[in-house]
């Protein structure tokens, strides 16, 4: 697996993160809500879905990060965007020097609550198109 910076991580999903260090989330081109999420909020509440449960209130980060955060939530929960997700290994989760970022193209998340603090975003994957039956008659 390649290391990414936490900028890089962005950029996968056409996003750019306000710091280079410690961004929340961010607005990519195409719309979508990208989302910087820790491995200690990821449960699975049910087969084919990957729930991320968290707080504005638990953030370790300033306020203006925080805000930004408040804002994207409310922007995707409002809206219906798809959320992309980017996963931190914080230092000595990984094998390396320093945290280390996974982007994960193959999910795509929806806001299923944020009341202004608490946010729950449930990630699957996209159902593929079933081709038809071939052979099949009226």
């Amino acid at each position: 697996m390649m290391n990414l910076t936490l900028i890089d991580a962005f950029r996968r999903f056409g996003a750019k993160p306000e710091s280079r260090l410690s961004s929340l989330s961010a607005m990519a081109a195409d719309g979508a809500m990208v989302l910087n999420c820790l491995p200690a909020h990821f449960g699975h509440p049910a087969r084919g879905i990957f729930r991320y449960e968290s707080s504005l209130s638990a953030a370790e980060a300033d306020s203006t990060r925080v805000t930004a955060l408040s804002e994207h939530l409310t922007q995707a929960r409002d809206a219906s965007l798809p959320v992309r997700m980017i996963v931190t290994f914080p230092d000595g989760e990984k094998a390396g020097k320093g945290g280390s970022y996974h982007v994960r193209p193959d999910l795509t998340g929806k806001i299923v609550e944020f009341d202004g603090d608490r946010f729950v975003i449930d990630f699957t994957r996209p159902q593929a198109a079933s081709p038809p039956l071939a052979g099949r008659r009226k």
